[in-house]
C-alpha cells in the first residue's frame, strides 16, 4: 500500500471512525453511497468493494453487472454533519470491472480520461464554479408552490437573514472538509444563494461539487428548510446556474495569458473559446441536461440563449472577465451555460474536449458580441452570425445524437445510456398536461 492508504488507515483509528462511506456518481449525476466497516478498508484499497452494477442508472447491463468500487485515498474526509462521538468518513471511488480495467460507465473516469488526453498535450485544466441554489421554508409538496426563506435580492445584507446564517454554517462545514470557498452572497431571486468555490483542477472541483450539493442539503435539513439546485424553480424569478471560470496551465504558466494581447488573452485561449462555441450546441445536452434547464435559458437574465462570446458581456455564452494588471495567472474564461444540476464530471469533460478541439484545429475566434444579445432582433443576430443555443431538451438531444465529439468524449456506453435516458425524460414531459394549459383553456374551451 502507498502513503495515502497508510494515512487513511491511521486516521481511522485516531479519529474513531466507525463507518466509511464509499461515494460514486451515476451517469445522471446522482450520488451513490455504500458504507463499509473500517476493517474492510484495507481489502477495498487492494481489490475494491463488489456491487451489482445493474442496479445503478447507466452502469451495466444485467449480463455484465459485477463491478468494483475502489476508494481514492486522496479524497478521505470526515463527514462533519454526522455529529459528535464515533465518526463517519467518506472517500470517492473509481469504478472498475472485475479484471481491474476502468468501467467506461463511470463519469469520474470519463473526466479522468479527458484530462489525461489534455495532459498529453501538456495542459492541466482548472475550474472555478459559482454555484447558485434556492432555499425554501419547507420540504416541497406536490402541487403546492414552494415558499422562499426570504424576500432579499442580489448582494442584500439583511438583519437576521436566514440565508446569511445558512451560508455561514454551510461554508464552515465545507471548509472543515477541505473545500475552500472564495465568495458567498445572496443572489437575485428571493431565497436564492450563491457560493463560489476556489479554483482547483477539474477532477477535484467535480468531487467538490458533489460534496457541496450534499453539504448544502444536509445543512438545510438541519435548519428545517429545503435546498434545491433545480435550474428554474420559479417562472418569474432567475434560474440557478453554475457559471464556471476555466483556464489551461502548462506547468505553472497560464496558457491563456499573453501580455499585451487583447484582454491579455493568448492564441491558445482564443482557440479554446472558439472550440467551446463551435461545439456549444452539441454539448448542451450535458451542460444543461434536464427539461427544466431550458426554462432557465429562454429569457435571458443571467443565462445565455445564444452562441457568442464577449468581454464583460453578461448576455454572452462565454465571457472573458476583466483581467487584473500584473496578475497574468488569473487570465481565464467564464462558461455561463452550465447549470447547478448537471453531472459535473461529464460537464467539465465535454467543455474541455470542445476547447481542446478548438486548439487542435486552430479555430479562429468569431467576432466579439459587444451588444446585449437579448435586445437584438432576430435579423440583427443572424447578420452577426450569432446562432441560438437549443431551445429545449428535444433540440439538444437531436443535435447531440449526431455529435462525434460527444460520442468520443463520453464513450459509447455513457453516450448511449445518457441520450436514451434524456429521450425518455422528454417523452414523459411532453405527455404531461400542465397547470398553464388548464388555466388557459378550461375557462374558455
Amino acid at each position: 500500500m502507498g502513503k495515502q492508504e497508510d494515512f487513511v488507515l491511521r486516521a481511522l483509528e485516531e479519529r474513531d471512525v466507525r463507518f466509511v462511506r464509499l461515494w460514486f456518481t451515476d451517469v445522471l449525476g446522482f450520488l451513490k453511497s455504500v458504507a463499509v466497516a473500517p476493517a474492510e478498508l484495507e481489502g477495498a484499497f487492494a481489490e475494491g468493494i463488489g456491487f451489482d452494477g445493474s442496479a445503478i442508472e447507466g452502469f451495466a447491463r444485467v449480463y455484465e453487472s459485477d463491478m468494483l468500487a475502489k476508494p481514492d485515498p486522496s479524497t478521505f474526509q470526515i463527514l462533519p454533519w454526522r455529529g459528535e462521538g464515533p465518526s463517519t468518513a467518506r472517500m470517492f471511488c473509481d469504478i472498475v470491472m472485475p479484471d481491474g480495467s476502468p468501467s467506461y460507465a463511470d463519469p469520474r473516469f470519463v473526466l479522468k480520461r479527458t484530462l489525461a488526453t489534455a495532459a498529453e498535450q501538456g495542459f492541466t485544466f482548472y475550474t472555478h464554479p459559482e454555484i447558485e441554489f434556492y432555499l425554501f421554508r419547507d420540504t416541497p409538496v406536490q402541487g403546492v408552490d414552494p415558499v422562499p426563506v426570504d424576500r432579499s435580492g442580489y448582494f442584500d445584507h439583511t438583519a437576521q437573514s436566514k440565508g446569511a446564517d445558512f451560508r455561514r454554517e454551510a461554508i464552515t462545514m465545507l471548509e472543515s472538509m477541505g473545500i475552500s470557498v472564495e465568495f458567498s452572497h445572496h443572489e437575485g431571486g428571493p431565497g436564492q444563494q450563491e457560493i463560489d468555490l476556489r479554483y482547483a483542477d477539474a477532477l477535484s472541483t467535480a468531487d467538490n461539487i458533489m460534496t457541496f450539493r450534499t453539504v448544502i442539503r444536509e445543512v438545510a435539513l438541519s435548519q428545517g428548510i429545503w435546498a434545491t439546485f433545480m435550474p428554474k424553480p420559479f417562472t418569474t424569478h432567475p434560474g440557478s446556474g453554475m457559471h464556471t471560470h476555466v483556464s489551461l496551465f502548462e506547468g505553472d504558466q497560464n496558457a491563456f495569458y499573453e501580455a499585451g494581447a487583447e484582454y491579455q488573452l493568448s492564441r491558445t485561449g482564443r482557440q479554446f473559446i472558439a472550440g467551446v462555441l463551435a461545439h456549444s450546441q452539441e454539448i448542451s445536452v450535458v451542460t444543461n441536461q434536464w427539461v427544466n434547464s431550458y426554462k432557465r435559458m429562454m429569457f435571458g437574465g443571467e443565462a445565455p440563449s445564444y452562441v457568442c462570446w464577449g468581454h464583460n458581456n453578461r448576455s454572452a455564452m462565454v465571457r472573458v472577465p476583466m483581467y487584473k494588471p500584473n496578475k497574468g495567472q488569473s487570465t481565464r474564461i467564464e462558461i455561463r451555460t452550465i447549470d447547478a444540476a448537471c453531472n459535473p464530471y461529464l460537464a467539465y469533460a465535454v467543455v474541455l474536449a470542445a476547447g481542446m478541439d478548438g486548439i487542435k484545429q486552430g479555430l479562429e475566434l468569431p467576432r466579439e458580441a459587444e451588444d446585449d444579445v437579448w435586445t437584438l432582433t432576430e435579423r440583427e443576430r443572424t447578420s452577426l452570425g450569432i446562432e441560438p443555443l437549443p431551445k429545449n431538451l428535444n433540440e439538444a438531444i437531436v443535435i447531440a445524437e449526431r455529435s462525434e465529439l460527444l460520442a468520443e468524449t463520453l464513450g459509447e456506453h455513457v453516450f448511449d445510456f445518457f441520450l436514451r435516458n434524456k429521450r425518455a425524460e422528454w417523452d414523459d414531459y411532453r405527455g404531461q398536461v400542465s397547470a398553464f394549459e388548464r388555466d388557459m383553456m378550461l375557462p374558455v374551451l
